[in-house]
């Protein structure tokens, strides 16, 4: 008599059932938008069906309905239904790259960490990608509810903050949003720039594969973006470039230094192949394109501006001698 079929213990193991949830807000999560609440809590449950359960009323408030754009107050009671919830694999960060994090960290306080973030290291997980600066910040710091508040591409080394709570990031998104955020970088370009420029080309993200991100130039269709250039120390081929952003988007820097004429050396993507590959040869196998500095208003009412500065490599400057 044949055996019925096993449900595949990959599948029992990959998701459960949870239980009814009573959970009551305290001042962390006060003034926080429900959606964003339930997304946070529920880690691994889909944000389809976070909003489906808000949409048909099985999400809570003091008993009663909300929609996804009520915010919370302390003390309320948010009732949270049964909801299938796939396992969250535990990921393993590699001891050398916890101990490269350890090294990176410039300051640290109640609210922010501050790290050099290390060029070739992602800032989180994804495609082809097992672990983030994240995954590792969190097991230095044996605190999980440290959270990303802003990003640098892989290959872009530099100043790097995370929040070590839900008001600190809301703190920092709000100054973000309100251009109290300073940004500078240091870039090696292809080219010497002969004066101060400001980039204003608009900037279009598209994707040609679902996992690949590709920023065009669109007057048109693009968003503002605005970037000021300034040589600080020019070699033969290259010079080393002050970068102040005004905006934020995806490869900005690096998609307007190529519409002027003056790539970052090492871009592979919008850079000069032929200067990349001479650079390469002796042994630098990065992007030069690094955070410097940034600002941001500290916690409070009438707290001081926070400022950290990452100096460059000094081998950076080697290479304006090539």
């Amino acid at each position: 008599m044949p055996k019925p079929q096993q449900k595949p213990a990959a599948n029992e193991a990959s998701e459960k059932r949870s239980p009814v949830r009573n959970i009551e807000i305290d001042s962390d999560h006060d003034g926080q938008r429900i959606d964003n609440f339930l997304i946070s809590t529920l880690k691994t449950v889909p944000r389809s069906l976070v909003y489906r359960i808000l949409r048909t009323g099985q999400v809570r408030v003091n008993k009663g309905r909300i929609k996804p754009s009520f915010r919370l107050t302390e003390g309320d009671i948010v009732r949270i239904p049964p909801v299938t919830v796939p396992t969250q694999q535990q990921v393993r960060v590699p001891r050398s790259v916890i101990a490269e994090i350890e090294t990176s960290v410039i300051a640290e306080d109640t609210n922010w960490i501050v790290i050099n973030k290390p060029a070739g290291l992602a800032v989180h997980a994804g495609t082809g990608v097992a672990f983030g600066v994240i995954d590792g910040i969190k097991e230095v710091f044996e605190d999980q509810s440290i959270s990303l508040v802003h990003r640098l591409d892989r290959s872009t080394s530099g100043v790097m903050v995370l929040a070590r709570h839900r008001k600190a990031a809301a703190h920092f998104h709000e100054a973000l949003v309100n251009g109290h955020v300073s940004k500078h970088y240091a870039a090696l370009i292809c080219g010497v720039l002969p004066k101060p420029q400001t980039v204003t080309a608009r900037l279009l993200k598209t994707h040609p594969t679902p996992n690949e991100n590709q920023v065009l130039v669109d007057q048109v269709n693009g968003k503002k973006a605005v970037s000021h250039f300034r040589c600080r120390e020019t070699g033969k081929r290259f010079c080393l470039a002050d970068v102040e952003i005004e905006t934020g988007r995806t490869h900005q820097i690096r998609v307007h230094a190529a519409s002027i004429g003056h790539p970052v050396l090492g871009d592979e993507r919008y850079g000069d192949e032929r200067l990349n590959k001479s650079v390469r040869r002796t042994g630098a196998r990065r992007m030069f394109l690094h955070a410097c500095q940034l600002s941001f208003p500290d916690m409070g009412e009438g707290s001081p501006q926070q400022t950290h500065i990452a100096a460059v490599d000094p081998d950076w400057l080697d290479i304006l001698d090539l």
